[in-house]
């Protein structure tokens, strides 16, 4: 016996004849008793799923006739028990083409999360074969509503995972045509719209593929009230930096181990053939040993997207390396720390994934401030590791952070886990979330020091240098147009500050460009006034990023950076501010140590008397000459 759910509920037998059932009411109690798959449904249910609230007097009665029905109808293959509260469905060596897609479903994304790309996508395609259509289309209308959506959302997974199958192995020229239409159809599925954006970038489509992103970014305003999430927004970035080359990692984990497990992760993005990576990811005597995980423990992976080709940063992220890979039993919590847009995100996340091997049990990533820069409460984010750790917390303890403490430490308690703390803003907000034992890393990004970290494990990152600076420029335009006018891309490079962050702004302009030479950009970014304002694009600015780390100034500091910001980019000592500024040297030199430890000011070495110098990035400069109220404390303007 063959039952159908997946389109018009039917029932066939061996041979292939359809049995004829009248009515959507004998249709609704056949698929109730599948759906249930061998368990009792209840009366109150079917009454729920004939007639919903409002069922008739003699409803009790009808389902028994219904019941008759179908008894009659299918035979002895199939057998109808009454059991309290209900009935319960028997059919021993009965095919249900939703328990086949279900199987078919999960074999295709456990093919899918170990890379096996062709694979998945034929099982995938075969478990989608099995829809004839909207699934239980001769239902009632209450069945439909109850029913149809958890279906349609299987379905949908399913379909994402295919797609991201095909992407893994080159289609992308025949998935961009199906991708446009059900982004169209879905607006506010980011796996879509990022698979879309994908594709579209692969076909050399770039600007089509930001556009895609804009416009998602509308609707989910629009219809949700909500930003984009993780697979979109890595998505987002990848395309700006260029990265979604054929060597590039699929995002997140592809796949889930049951069935009808939503997905959340990121699309593969492995692309049109980029430029060759400078240096490859670990050298093959180095790569680290395979580990195994702990068993009957799935293990999360969180890391982001690539942030494209990673250029520069050779001796930090080889140091990060051996650390991460150190294993002597001591604590391994690592520090990145730098001014906002030096690239301390990047750096940690490249680290992070050559050495995710070492880390069997998982990698945790989490960013600790909101969109606005705001911190996020250490319970709040306790609260998302032990869910990605698959230990919800129970609702009840979700704000009592020494509760979550205990729980989360326990969990992670002899873990091989690798956790990415991304925009720490100090030990209190980091102390709660170091994991258990010694045998997990933390990598933490933070423009601050932390006294929880030592110094020999933190690495600092200045803005980079010309030649890293063109480098990385490079990788995101392409050598020849900087050669084209290398006069103007070296005004460009100036005009960057040695930030990444800019340059991948501005890479990303002159990519949506093309017929742009570079001398127009650089054109348009001399201007003092205006550079800021044109170092922006999409929602990726370089003013908003370092306003961030305004806001978190007391109004001493604050007063320090825009009482001295007239000046220029030669190292002053603090004398000088003092002079400036009107107050004692003790004073203005505690400010210039705030802001340094805000990553606001850079320290340049010693004077001839010994005191510290301190030295202005050009673009923090420009920006604390153009604070206004509302940059420096948004909540106080209406």
């Amino acid at each position: 016996m063959d039952f159908r759910l997946l389109g018009p509920i039917e029932a066939k037998r061996g041979g292939g004849s359809t049995i004829p059932l009248s009515g959507s009411k004998v249709h609704t109690v056949l698929a109730a008793l599948l759906l249930s798959e061998g368990r009792v449904v209840s009366d109150a249910r079917l009454s729920a799923l004939l007639w919903g609230w409002d069922p008739p007097a003699t409803a009790g009665a009808q389902i028994y006739t219904y019941m008759s029905r179908l008894r009659k109808h299918l035979g002895s293959e199939v057998e109808i028990v009454r059991r309290q509260p209900g009935y319960v469905l028997r059919a021993p060596g009965a095919w249900i083409d939703l328990i086949e897609f279900d199987r078919l479903d999960r074999l295709g994304r456990e093919a899918l999360a170990e890379r096996r790309f062709e694979e998945a996508g034929t099982l995938l395609r075969d478990a989608l074969e099995l829809w004839r259509g909207t699934a239980l289309a001769n239902a009632t209308e209450q069945m439909i509503e109850a029913e149809l959506p958890r279906l349609e959302e299987a379905r949908m997974i399913a379909l994402e995972s295919r797609i991201e199958a095909d992407l893994a192995v080159g289609r992308h020229e025949q998935v961009t045509a199906e991708l446009t239409g059900l982004v169209s159809e879905h607006p506010v599925r980011e796996r879509l719209r990022a698979q879309l954006m994908t594709a579209l970038y692969r076909c050399g489509r770039q600007a089509d593929a930001l556009h895609t992103y804009y416009e998602g970014r509308a609707v989910l305003a629009d219809q949700l009230g909500v930003d984009p999430g993780e697979a979109l927004g890595s998505t987002y970035q990848a395309v700006l930096g260029g990265g979604l080359g054929w060597d590039t990692l699929p995002a997140g984990r592809p796949g889930a181990a049951g069935p009808r497990a939503p997905r959340t992760s990121a699309p593969a993005t492995d692309a049109v053939p980029a430029p060759a990576p400078r240096e490859r990811r670990i050298p093959a005597q180095a790569a680290p040993a395979a580990h195994r995980p702990t068993p009957g423990r799935q293990a999360p992976a969180m890391l982001p997207a690539p942030y494209g080709e990673f250029t520069g940063r050779r001796e930090e992220l080889a140091a990060l390396r051996g650390r991460l890979g150190r294993e002597d039993g001591r604590p391994r919590r690592l520090l990145i720390t730098g001014m906002a847009g030096v690239g301390k995100t990047a750096l940690a996340v490249r680290a992070a994934q050559d050495c995710a091997a070492y880390f069997p049990d998982g990698q945790l990533f989490v960013e600790l401030c909101h969109p606005d820069g705001a911190p996020k409460e250490p319970a709040e984010v306790l609260v998302r590791l032990l869910r990605a750790l698959g230990e919800p917390p129970a609702p009840a303890v979700a704000g009592d952070l020494e509760e979550l403490v205990r729980l989360y430490r326990t969990r992670t308690s002899g873990a091989r886990l690798l956790l990415v703390l991304d925009g720490a803003v100090g030990d209190r907000q980091v102390a709660p979330l170091l994991p258990g034992g010694p045998e997990s890393a933390v990598l933490i990004t933070s423009q601050a020091r932390l006294a929880r970290v030592a110094g020999a494990d933190t690495t600092a990152l200045a803005p980079v240098d010309d030649e890293e600076a063109s480098e990385l420029l490079a990788s995101l335009v392409g050598r020849d147009r900087l050669e084209d006018d290398p006069d103007a891309a070296d005004d460009l490079v100036a005009y960057c500050a040695g930030l990444p962050l800019a340059l991948h702004v501005a890479g990303a302009r002159l990519a949506a460009r093309p017929h742009w030479p570079v001398g127009r950009l650089a054109a348009r970014l001399a201007d003092p006034d205006t550079r800021l304002g044109e170092l922006a694009y999409g929602d990726v600015s370089v003013r908003e990023a370092l306003v961030h780390s305004v806001r978190r100034l007391h109004a001493a500091e604050l007063t320090v950076l825009t009482g001295l910001a007239d000046g220029d980019s030669e190292p002053f000592c603090a004398q000088y501010a003092a002079l400036v500024l009107g107050t004692a040297e003790e004073e203005a030199e505690s400010s210039l140590d705030e802001l340094v430890d805000h990553a606001l000011l850079e320290l340049s070495g010693l004077d001839a008397q010994g005191r510290p110098l301190y030295r202005w990035n050009d673009l923090v400069r420009l920006l604390a000459g153009s604070l206004t109220t509302r940059d420096a404390f948004p909540s106080a303007v209406g």
